[in-house]
């Protein structure tokens, strides 16, 4: 393991916010920090298939297994329960140097492996809930929450482009599954097709997570003056609409602020808005009568889209700002909704493929944007733990876009139900509007704000 020799300097600004610079990447890893991108986004794109592949899978469980709809998406409803819940308890034990990024990555890999695994060969479904939802959910939320957070660790002064790059993988990963499940997937080749999609999230999870390592407490790239960084603002134009968060927040100090909890409500809505589009857009494609082929493009284009249009919001909200980029969004997360249910209504393919770019755009970009966003508004020495409570909120909004969502489908059809997921992303849209820094006037300018005076630095 490489370990830091090299001496660093603490610097302490006005609000009590401190950088420590000095120290390269090398000097902490032994190599470049563009591996803290790649590494988790190959490790992203390698757990995609449990969230965005699911609904291409669903007809041949139930032919194999004799599940019901309802059963199945129950099973995708309680993964997405614990691939949330597990990023907080997650996160203060990596804050707390009880476990390792690497631990984190080699747990998660084994347990998504699991997951699959256990689909693949059992038809109990007590055995699935246990095996695919229970633990290929911790599986698979250990990986994405340790991958988003050691981005904006090491790249602290440039992380929205890169937190959406990476988030994008966990979208758009899936694709080449989602054309597998809905070609070749049937109830005699299912055994084999599954236990090799287990194995491969296996052998390239852990192969990535040999390599994570985080960087120390306020961590500052060497190359780059903190003081001049906030001061320049001509050639920092993402500083000017996103200033630093003006100190560290612990996970209490960010509750009580009143935006965490704002952000996790905001959460709960439109992720259930985007898992219930991810569950039903092939059962609604094919329920249009739009074919197979056509059901599965129109996934594949949920997921394309829903993937690289994060890595675009995420530079998009480098330039015009993370909470306005957010807004418009879940805008057009809402407005699609009624657009798809139409086009499907009229058997409209055209319209139908238009609608699903847009709702894959809309379901998904806002996730690097709340991984922005947190350590943005709490800083980055607490971001694994406040951004874990954060993204709890998925888990209930998973109940919604799973379970529930196929109880209303159901009870009322597809057009009930999207009507309804439309209403409700358009009340997520209307609550960023509260959203702002903490400890910073809505008044005053971000530039001045963000350039406050350095106090004397300090060398370790």
């Amino acid at each position: 393991m490489t370990t830091s020799s090299t001496s660093y300097r603490e610097l302490t600004d006005d609000n009590g916010r401190v950088y420590r610079i000095g120290e390269s990447p090398r000097d902490v890893m032994g190599r470049s920090r563009a591996w803290m991108v790649w590494l988790p986004w190959v490790a992203m794109i390698a757990v995609s298939v449990y969230e965005y592949g699911w609904g291409a899978v669903v007809k041949t469980l139930e032919q194999r297994y004799g599940w019901s709809l309802t059963d199945v998406f129950w099973l995708a409803t309680v993964w997405a329960v614990f691939q949330a819940a597990v990023a907080f308890p997650a996160g203060r034990l990596r804050e707390r140097n009880v476990v390792s990024a690497r631990t984190a990555m080699l747990a998660g890999a084994a347990l998504s492996g699991i997951g699959y695994l256990t689909i693949a060969y059992s038809g109990s479904l007590g055995l699935a809930f246990a095996g695919y939802s229970v633990c290929g959910g911790i599986g698979a939320g250990l990986v994405y929450a340790t991958c988003i957070n050691m981005v904006g660790k090491w790249y602290p002064e440039k992380r929205g482009a890169r937190t959406g790059f990476v988030n994008g993988g966990f979208a758009y990963g899936a694709v080449p599954f989602i054309y597998i499940f809905s070609a070749v997937l049937t109830p005699g080749s299912t055994s084999t097709i599954l236990s090799v999609i287990g194995l491969y999230m296996l052998i390239v999870v852990a192969g990535c997570g040999l390599l994570f390592r985080d960087p120390p407490k306020n961590w500052w790239p060497e190359h780059i003056d903190p003081k001049e960084w906030v001061r320049n603002t001509k050639a920092n134009k993402s500083l000017a609409k996103n200033p630093p968060a003006v100190r560290q927040f612990t996970p209490g100090e960010a509750v009580r602020t009143g935006m965490l909890p704002l952000m996790w409500i905001t959460l709960v809505i439109i992720g259930g808005v985007s898992l219930f589009g991810i569950n039903f857009q092939v059962q609604f494609a094919t329920a249009s009568h739009f074919g197979p082929f056509v059901a599965a493009s129109s996934a594949g284009i949920l997921s394309i889209v829903n993937g690289t249009g994060r890595a675009l919001v995420g530079w998009l909200s480098d330039h015009i700002g993370r909470r306005q980029t957010l807004t418009v969004v879940l805008l057009i997360a809402g407005v699609a909704q009624f657009g798809l249910v139409y086009s499907g209504n009229t058997e409209n393919i055209v319209l139908f493929m238009v609608f699903a770019f847009l709702v894959g755009f809309g379901g998904g970009a806002f996730y690097p944007l709340f991984a922005a966003l947190v350590p943005d508004y709490f800083g980055e020495n607490h971001n694994a733990t406040n951004y874990g409570l954060v993204y709890s909120a998925k888990l209930v909004g998973g109940v919604g876009g799973g379970g529930l969502g196929a109880m209303v489908v159901t009870a009322w059809g597809y057009t009930g139900a999207y009507v309804l997921a439309g209403c409700i992303a358009l009340v997520a849209a209307g609550l960023t509007l509260f959203l702002h820094q903490p400890g910073r006037p809505k008044t005053k300018t971000t530039v001045s704000a963000a350039a406050s005076g350095f106090g004397a630095p300090t060398t370790a």
